[in-house]
């Protein structure tokens, strides 16, 4: 299994949305490093849910339901969408000043390419923001 970071801005669209809509697909991805990683998701991997410009915040984990497709928002060929569906929700949300604070996080794609919307992140980085959250999967 592989892991993720997929940011969201809160008042596009909030963990609690996405709680309510039961699945979603994310689309609209024009960054090619954020669109590689998008293809390179497979069908039950995870991702942390983060709430980007307000809030700066992991909030949730969401589940890969569906591997990359056409992204819908346009006909270019280039770019993909993924469908997620929620997981879970994390006990105690992990901020950005947090994870920042957590030496060995210093590498972790979210603080080292900040504008990258879709990230990789790796099986000790997820057990130590779960860890942080006190949260089980």
């Amino acid at each position: 299994m592989n892991y993720w970071l997929i940011k969201s801005e809160p008042f596009k669209y909030s963990w609690e949305q996405f709680s309510k809509d039961k699945k979603t697909i994310w689309d609209g991805v024009r960054n090619y490093g954020a669109r590689n990683n998008l293809r390179d998701m497979k069908k039950n991997d995870l991702a942390l849910f983060y709430h980007s410009n307000e809030g700066l915040e992991i909030v949730g984990i969401a589940k890969v339901s569906k591997e990359f497709f056409q992204d819908p928002t346009t006909d270019d060929k280039n770019w993909v969408a993924v469908e997620f569906s929620p997981f879970k929700k994390l006990k105690n949300p992990v901020s950005l000043a947090q994870i920042k604070q957590e030496p060995s996080l210093e590498k972790m794609e979210l603080v080292r390419l900040m504008r990258l919307s879709v990230s990789k992140v790796t099986a000790f980085e997820f057990d130590k923001i779960m860890l942080m959250a006190n949260t089980t999967l």
